[in-house]
């Protein structure tokens, strides 16, 4: 079998499949740059299913980028929280931002002007474009790289660059949206890690009682302290956890998702609180 028969043969499985079993969201109806970009940033490490409600919710709260950049950052988290990864909200609030003043209000379209926006990597930069306006182009995830190495019997130690140069030779014209939709729902629902024996590179590690599991609590703690809360009471209350609380709420504050008050060389009490933002 040749190359060229071997890409055939997975466009048709892929695509046939994809008819019996598409997955229908809200997400896939819309072709505005903004709601993909949203819905991306939004499915990164998180199953589909779960984003669906807060997809919805995060689009009536905020249907455009200027509605989104004019709203307090506590707001944006406020929503996001519950979604898991909330630095990622904190960077879709920033990108807004950045949308307005460096590309007057509109989503760019270009992976290059894309991957400048705080939370868009290299992955999120083509598939925006890719879902929002069906750019013959390629990109590549978890779920496309299992699907090419098993389908076209490659190497799992295939390097990033050669497996981007499959998934762009394997590309149909004129069909990025609807191959790389048709992609997602073949891995997600048919060839998984489990059925293939492909690993991804790299594993999440556990969620419950992991830096990001305390990270999501005091977020959450303090989403409801307007006020915010001193140092001491938060390490006291997570006092049972393996890290130290100072370093995560250090981190916190680097990532913009809490700011600090008080004193900067422990001489007095510190407080804690969510950003108002804008």
């Amino acid at each position: 079998m040749t190359d060229s028969d071997g890409e055939r043969t997975l466009q048709k499985k892929v695509f046939d499949f994809y008819r019996s079993n598409r997955r229908a969201f809200p997400w896939r109806e819309t072709t505005d740059r903004y709601a993909v970009m949203v819905s991306e940033v939004m499915l990164q490490q998180t199953q589909a299913e779960r984003v669906v409600p807060k997809y919805l919710a995060w689009m009536h709260r905020f249907p455009d980028v200027r509605s989104l950049a004019a709203s307090p950052l506590r707001e944006a988290l406020s929503l996001w929280n519950g979604l898991g990864y909330n630095a990622r909200g904190e960077r879709l609030y920033r990108a807004a931002g950045m949308i307005i003043d460096e590309f007057d209000g509109v989503v760019p379209g270009e992976p290059h002007e894309l991957i400048r926006l705080p939370g868009i990597g290299s992955y999120t930069s083509r598939s925006i474009p890719i879902f929002a306006d069906n750019r013959d182009i390629a990109t590549v995830d978890t779920n496309i790289r299992r699907i090419l190495i098993y389908e076209l019997a490659l190497p799992e130690s295939i390097s990033a660059s050669d497996l981007f140069a499959v998934a762009e030779s394997v590309l149909p014209p004129s069909k990025s949206r609807q191959w790389h939709n048709a992609l997602m729902d073949y891995g997600a629902l048919y060839l998984t890690s489990k059925r293939s024996g492909i690993r991804p590179v790299s594993r999440q590690s556990s969620f419950a009682g992991s830096r990001r599991w305390y990270r999501g609590q005091i977020l959450r703690d303090l989403l409801h302290e307007p006020d915010g809360m001193l140092a001491e009471e938060i390490q006291v209350r997570y006092g049972d956890a393996p890290f130290h609380i100072a370093d995560i709420l250090s981190d916190m504050e680097k990532d913009g998702l809490l700011e600090r008050r008080g004193s900067e060389n422990g001489a007095g009490p510190v407080t804690f609180r969510v950003p108002e933002g804008s």
